[in-house]
């Protein structure tokens, strides 16, 4: 589990550090501005974080399926090389996707006006400005990003059913140790997918809740991680409760 939350973190920092600071800075500045070529790269590390993110979050529901469902079996399963083949995996399903974007993108003419609707170059808001026909080219994003998130949202799905189909002849105390495990990662995928999915799985349109539902999968999402995640954690339980405890004291 902490092998797969090092790369999550890892993933998370890349992720938000592509959309963030630029975000910071356009608040600050009066004219908001970004290049062509940094608008392109911006999408390309914009979709291969988040691609390799949800990749990610799908091995991370494998890892706790083969824990919960095959306990006896667990380190047979995910040895060290088994984890690092998934991570490998993760990567290149990242960098196939990113690349299929900006390939859909970049050979676009771009002709009329240049502004973009939204706080980061993304395909929908820039596929609005290009001069030319792009209804097929929002089919095939929608087949890249909007099916790639449906397919791992329903494997996850799928995945947490067999567990709970699993734990149900658990002892109480086993079971609510496999749902507390279970748990945040599922809040975290909520987050994390339901926005994608809303902007990804519809056809080449932008709508003013789009910018919305983007800061949740680029930046609250993320936010909340490590949060969710530590609050898992036994020992980090232990200093919040006695944190709480001595505040109440201290107040009475």
């Amino acid at each position: 589990m902490y092998f797969f939350l090092n790369y999550l973190s890892l993933s998370d920092l890349c992720y938000t550090s592509t959309v963030t600071p630029k975000l910071m800075i356009d608040l600050l500045a009066e004219r908001k501005t970004i290049s062509y070529s940094n608008c392109m790269l911006q999408l390309f590390s914009t979709h291969l974080f988040g691609g390799i993110e949800i990749f990610i979050l799908t091995g991370m529901a494998y890892d706790r399926y083969v824990a919960i469902c095959r306990p006896l079996h667990y380190i047979v399963i995910m040895s060290r090389p088994r984890c690092n083949c998934i991570i490998s995996a993760c990567c290149s399903g990242g960098f196939l996707h990113s690349a299929s974007q900006l390939l859909l993108t970049i050979f676009l003419p771009f002709c009329g006006p240049n502004e973009i609707d939204h706080y980061f170059c993304d395909v929908y808001p820039l596929l609005k400005l290009a001069c030319t026909d792009t209804h097929t080219v929002g089919l095939l994003v929608i087949v890249n990003s909007g099916l790639i998130a449906l397919m791992t949202f329903v494997i996850l799905m799928v995945s947490y059913v067999l567990i709970l189909c699993t734990i149900r002849v658990y002892p109480a105390e086993s079971r609510s140790k496999a749902l507390s495990k279970c748990g945040c990662h599922i809040m975290v995928v909520v987050l994390f997918f339901v926005p994608v999915l809303f902007i990804y799985l519809r056809p080449n349109i932008t709508l003013p809740a789009d910018k919305v539902f983007a800061l949740f999968y680029t930046i609250i999402a993320l936010m909340f991680n490590p949060l969710i995640y530590t609050l898992r954690n036994l020992e980090m339980k232990d200093a919040v409760r006695k944190m709480c405890h001595q505040n109440c004291l201290g107040r009475s």
